[in-house]
């Protein structure tokens, strides 16, 4: 049953899987075990963020093709759901659904004559075109007041099932470790955990299909991918409106949760850079890595600080370190972990931990 669940796609190493599990459950009972308003967003960060960068690898690590362009369809499902929803008096599930489908329909098609008018050209020219696209697009939504809200974005109200102040419960429930909140951020949290778990397997269904062995084939090698008969410019296009497509529900979810979006909110480049580090870090061409990628990187980047300060203050009797460890050089401190992981994880670390997995089989073979 989990081998279907999964497409027999397998972490194939007992660590890779009991650091998966882990995480699932962290994830799908975050609400109870950290309970607080900062652990709530940071939960919800990285299950955006999960869906994000797996549709991303989709693109660069089963394809190999590298855009710059993927916040830009992130950022219109955000507009399709702020836009439908701040367009009507009373918040719905319809006016949501049509939101989704709009930002849907948008990211098809600009995607499509991405990919027929410039997948023809190579490496990266093609990313070139992308950044050029996403770029204009970024302009285009902050000149846009009218209609996108312009530099200040969107705010907009939810349906009263997903708003804050709708109480599944008077009280909270108390814990040993915290009280949690029962009302409709709860429920919106949960919301966002099944859409991303469906994303997650419906990609794993994709690249371990016929479909997906053939954009790993074009990775590979395209020229030999299209002597043995198949249309690479094809494959290659249907791949880069997948991957728009997943990326634009990632955009609806976050618009869902935040109830506001603006340029900076989902069409800031930073962003884009973002996704390619936790690409590196959790591994290419394998989608368990956007999990452990995206947990790692939002951890760092929401916590980082705090725990600068913390070591700041508990090292104010020697020299030299609390100025390195001043939460203002936290950037300096989330490079350097970059670097190491890199260094000691050249595949990523679903990539090393498979390798040690392989390694351990053929020592027990000897």
């Amino acid at each position: 049953m989990l081998q279907r669940l999964l497409s027999k796609d397998l972490p194939r190493s007992p660590w890779l899987a009991a650091l998966l599990v882990l995480l699932f459950l962290g994830l799908a009972f975050a609400p109870f075990l950290f309970p607080g308003v900062k652990a709530l967003n940071v939960a919800a960060k990285i299950l955006i963020f999960v869906a994000l960068v797996a549709s991303f690898d989709l693109l660069l690590g089963y394809t190999g093709i590298v855009s710059f362009a993927h916040t830009m369809f992130f950022g219109i499902g955000a507009y399709g759901v702020a836009i439908a929803l701040s367009s009507v008096e009373e918040a719905s599930f319809g006016t949501i659904l049509l939101g989704v489908v709009c930002a849907l329909l948008v990211s098809t098609l600009l995607s499509l004559l991405i990919g027929l008018f410039s997948l023809r050209v190579r490496a990266i020219f093609f990313a070139m075109i992308t950044l050029a696209v996403a770029s204009a697009f970024l302009t285009l939504a902050s000149q846009l007041s009218d209609f996108t809200g312009g530099e200040d974005g969107l705010t907009f109200s939810v349906p009263e099932l997903l708003s804050p102040g709708f109480e599944l419960s008077e009280e909270p429930l108390a814990l040993p470790w915290g009280e949690v909140n029962l009302n409709g951020k709860l429920l919106t949290y949960y919301l966002i955990f099944a859409s991303v778990c469906a994303i997650f397997l419906t990609l794993l269904r994709i690249v371990n299909s016929p479909f997906g062995r053939v954009l790993q084939a074009i990775r590979e090698n395209d020229f030999r991918a299209e002597a043995l008969g198949y249309r690479t410019v094809v494959y290659r296009t249907l791949s880069n409106v997948l991957s728009a497509l997943f990326a634009t529900l990632a955009g609806c979810l976050l618009a869902l949760w935040l109830r506001y979006n603006g340029p900076d909110t989902s069409l800031s480049f930073e962003i884009m850079l973002d996704i390619l580090l936790i690409v590196v870090i959790g591994g290419m061409g394998t989608l368990y890595g956007a999990l452990i990628g995206s947990v790692l990187f939002v951890l760092a980047q929401s916590y980082l600080q705090d725990l600068l300060r913390v070591a700041g203050e508990a090292t104010a009797g020697v020299p030299l370190l609390p100025a390195l460890l001043t939460p203002d050089r936290w950037l300096l401190w989330l490079g350097l972990l970059f670097v190491l992981s890199v260094y000691y994880f050249p595949t990523g670390i679903v990539g090393r931990l498979r390798e040690r997995a392989v390694l351990a089989r053929l020592k027990g073979m000897k």
